[in-house]
């Protein structure tokens, strides 16, 4: 028996980045001692005053349904919130509960997308982006950005803008790049859209994970007149290492967040209650949320320093200094030939004979680049790195 999967959704691929990650659990339940540099998740735990707080909400008998957009505290905490990190004016009915940033992206996507619309998408890309624009039956125009360093500009923007053009997605830091777009340019960018009418969805998953002389910013900071035509996506996901909890938000005009509650009341319904009781409490500790965020970033930003440079002595590996976000974007290209005709041959060598995992650069629309996730420990990646020097050998120090 065949069965009848729906256009939309064979239209779709499968997630690479959760392919590797299986195949990853494929081989440990194998016994193979495994190196997983493809996981996009924090390898932290969950700090213990934000599991506490869960506790808090169960013991106060915050298991029933809420409201679809989210609790009044949970939405009010980051109205707070975003006020005290970034100046921003939003009001609580701007803000609508998600399960998880990815919830908040369809969510957004499918309130405003009809089919034919044009929705550009900035290379490389995470790989859901061009399939929520699939599902919605529009379509995905891509922004090659190699000649700009992998970082988006205003002027790439305006270029691509056409009178199909109905949505803009921005992920800064971004994934699979680690860049940063400096805010000047990202306000430059929403300008350019509010004034031909084209609305912008950001994903800011990794808003806290820039490393300095970067610094997060938020379009949820702009203007009214520019937010009229933003969607902030946020997530607790990677910011505060909360995976598994699936909460998110999202932050756009009351027209838009109406219509997307109206979406999820008929989905998910809302995030778990007690999960957004300990959200709105961890969101109000700044003190000791921020202190635990910025102990991660410290970590990640000493994982980065030390594998970029030796990343780049791998013969065949090119990668730039990412400024946020804990990938590294390597570039393999030195290595096609006659051996490796794309990219997915190299990470398949990686895989059967150093059993190092990392993801193809194509689902990103990147063939001839490979992510590498430094969400794992130093140890772990300087035994892939000495590993890949022995398959691959190392550059020749010029004299």
């Amino acid at each position: 028996m065949t069965f009848p999967v729906s256009k939309h959704v064979a239209a779709m691929r499968g997630s690479s980045t959760l392919i590797a990650a299986a195949a990853a659990a494929d081989m440990r339940e194998r016994g193979i001692d495994v190196i997983d540099m493809s996981v996009g998740e924090p390898d932290f735990d969950t700090p213990e005053f934000i599991k506490q707080y869960a506790w808090e909400g169960l013991k106060k008998g915050l298991t029933k349904y809420t409201a679809t957009a989210g609790m009044a505290d949970y939405r009010s905490a980051i109205v707070e919130f975003y006020a005290s990190r970034f100046g921003a004016d939003i009001k609580v009915a701007e803000v609508a509960a998600s399960c998880g940033g990815k919830q908040a992206l369809f969510n957004a996507a499918c309130t405003l997308l009809n089919p034919g619309d044009d929705v550009l998408i900035p290379k490389p890309y995470w790989v859901t982006f061009p399939e929520i624009v699939t599902f919605c039956g529009a379509n995905s125009v891509f922004i090659e950005t190699e000649q700009t360093d992998f970082i988006l500009t205003a002027d790439q923007v305006a270029a691509a803008i056409t009178d199909k053009t109905k949505l803009l997605i921005i992920n800064s830091p971004s994934n699979p790049s680690g860049r940063v777009i400096p805010p000047d340019e990202m306000r430059r960018i929403v300008e350019v859209c509010a004034a031909r009418g084209v609305y912008v969805m950001t994903d800011e998953c990794y808003l806290f994970f820039a490393y300095p002389p970067a610094e997060p910013f938020s379009l949820a900071s702009l203007p009214d007149e520019l937010r009229e035509y933003v969607c902030v996506a946020g997530s607790f996901s990677k910011t505060y290492a909360m995976t598994g909890w699936r909460a998110g938000y999202t932050i756009a005009n009351e027209a838009w967040t109406k219509a997307m509650v109206k979406l999820q009341s008929h989905s998910a319904t809302h995030p778990t209650s007690f999960v957004q009781y300990a959200c709105a409490k961890a969101l109000r500790n700044q003190d000791e949320t921020m202190a635990a965020v910025s102990a991660m970033t410290a970590e990640y930003e000493r994982r980065r320093n030390w594998l970029i440079p030796a990343l780049n002595e791998v013969n065949g590996f090119k990668c730039a200094m990412p400024e946020g976000a804990f990938y590294a974007f390597v570039d393999v290209r030195g290595l096609l030939g006659a051996e490796f005709t794309a990219s997915a041959d190299v990470a398949d060598k990686l895989l059967r004979d150093a059993h190092i995992v990392v993801t193809d650069g194509a689902g990103f629309g990147a063939d001839g680049f490979l992510r590498f996730s430094y969400a794992t420990s130093l140890e772990n990646l300087e035994r892939a790195v000495d590993a890949m020097k022995l398959m691959f050998g190392v550059k020749a120090v010029p004299a």
